[in-house]
């Protein structure tokens, strides 16, 4: 690969420039080992990056020059998230009575109810649904459950993150 002597000189440039994005300064050292004359191999070891990579910024370098390495390419667009109508009829139904003679929504039968998947339930962006820790007769839930679980006791007991020595239990 021959690179020319502006862009050998931006490239040290870029790897030389302590505020350079690390993704930048890869890329540049790739294509100047690759000037070098480096085999594959070599670069791989020298840059940390398997083969695919390597290959993969060679090629945009010859095809897009320099400009090819300092920009990503454009990448397909998420999932759209659900419409406020539908969080809030899963909001709504978790809130409510559960189905049939169940104790308790499950994520499963919220998504079944709502018509939407499991993941969508899941990945409610203020938590999930289950959990609408807004809603005042859900904060009282969640108050009787931690004084039920804490046996009374403002915080609930914390295990040390070192090991103790001895096997719990005992």
């Amino acid at each position: 690969m021959n690179v020319i002597r502006a862009d050998r000189r931006r490239l040290e440039a870029i790897v030389s420039d302590r505020s350079a994005p690390q993704k930048h300064v890869w890329r540049a050292n790739i294509i100047l080992a690759t000037a070098e004359g480096c085999g594959t191999a070599e670069i791989m070891r020298r840059s940390g990056k398997s083969k695919p990579v390597v290959w993969r910024w060679q090629a945009r370098f010859m095809a897009e020059g320099l400009e090819g390495l300092t920009r990503d390419k454009t990448r397909k667009p998420g999932k759209q998230p659900l419409p406020t109508g539908t969080v809030q009829r899963v909001v709504d139904l978790a809130l409510g009575p559960p189905p049939g003679e169940a104790t308790h929504w499950t994520g499963r039968m919220l998504a079944k109810a709502a018509g939407v998947s499991l993941r969508s339930v899941q990945t409610y962006p203020g938590g999930p649904p289950t959990r609408a820790a807004s809603h005042p007769h859900v904060q009282a839930v969640e108050r009787s459950e931690v004084c039920r679980e804490t046996q009374g006791r403002r915080r609930p007991l914390r295990r040390s993150s070192r090991p103790c020595g001895r096997p719990l239990g005992r």
